[in-house]
């Protein structure tokens, strides 16, 4: 079965955040009244598993092992069947 993984990594408080920081100071100068801005990257993948359970177990080893640096990243996870 296929399914769609939505994989979002930001980073974790306490990191700073340079292309936020340099973001939120632009809005403002463009006159939005922003505090805070905070980049994150969002993979969509599209991969074959027997179960939702084993799709998310695979996801969480992609960003183990590739899409996430535990050591300043968080990373959520969101799984949908392909339809």
């Amino acid at each position: 079965m296929k399914y769609r993984l939505k994989v979002e990594v930001s980073l974790k408080p306490g990191h700073s955040d340079p292309e936020g920081e340099t973001t939120a100071r632009l809005l403002k100068e463009l006159g939005y009244k922003v505090e805070k801005v905070g980049i994150s990257k969002v993979y969509t993948l599209t991969l074959e598993a027997n179960s939702r359970k084993e799709a998310l177990e695979k996801a969480d080893e992609m960003c183990r092992r590739l899409l996430a640096n535990p050591t300043k990243d968080n990373y959520a996870i969101a799984v949908e069947e392909e339809k």
